[in-house]
């Protein structure tokens, strides 16, 4: 879903820009409430994850890419702040060093992979969390469904942004249906991998899980008695 340089034209491109320069501002300052010294590494270790699978490129029409976005996991895990900026780092590294995405379309990139994914799949996500049965198998049923939405969420944000500075001349139409059907299925994919590795950290540090915090108590490992 990489936007190349030239896809949408300057002004959305600008505002876009801004609208995620505000977004990582306000991030920089809300990760600060949920960092500490346990779940800073786990933060660079997911914009890791991110980084590799965002690297596998599915060929979509008009275009553009598609692959495994991450936003969900990083939000469900570091949370929405730290989310956001761990899916930007990726983003601008990718452009900087890979050519993946437009360094004009940077703020188009970091406004529908990063902030779009995690807003959508982290407020999905807490609401699913309450009504959802208490334990692993709620927080990570939560977990898939919030990944599954979030990726078609971002390929109709996309197709927005397009609507409103596309360069190209390739009918709205057929960017809405190639992106969003595509995006279903990775969607599936990556609800699969999303719902899989928050399981995992559930199952062995449960605390580390910050779209979980109001369960940490229930959930919490019990030791062992001989």
């Amino acid at each position: 879903m990489h936007v190349p340089d030239g896809f949408i034209d300057a002004p959305v491109s600008v505002a876009a820009g801004a609208v995620a320069a505000a977004a990582v501002a306000v991030s920089l300052r809300g990760a600060r409430r949920e960092l500490d010294e346990r779940t800073a590494p786990l933060a660079g270790l997911v914009s890791a994850f991110i980084f590799a699978v965002q690297m596998l490129n599915f060929p979509v029409a008009a275009g553009t890419s598609g692959h495994l976005l991450g936003g969900a996991l990083a939000a469900i895990l570091v949370g929405p702040y730290t989310g956001v900026l761990c899916v930007s780092v990726v983003l601008l590294i990718q452009g900087v060093l890979f050519a993946d995405g437009g360094l004009t379309a940077l703020g188009v990139n970091i406004t529908d992979m990063a902030i779009v994914t995690v807003v959508v799949a982290y407020a999905l996500f807490r609401a699913l969390v309450k009504v959802l049965p208490n334990g692993r198998g709620g927080v990570t049923s939560a977990a898939f469904v919030a990944a599954l939405v979030s990726v078609p969420a971002a390929a109709v944000a996309f197709t927005g942004i397009y609507a409103l500075g596309g360069t190209t001349d390739v009918a709205l139409g057929k960017v809405f249906t190639a992106m969003v059907g595509v995006h279903v299925l990775i969607g599936i994919g990556e609800a699969v991998i999303t719902a899989a590795t928050v399981g995992a950290v559930i199952a062995v540090r449960p605390d580390l899980v910050h779209g979980a915090r109001d369960l940490r108590r229930p959930l919490e490992l019990k030791e062992a008695t001989v």
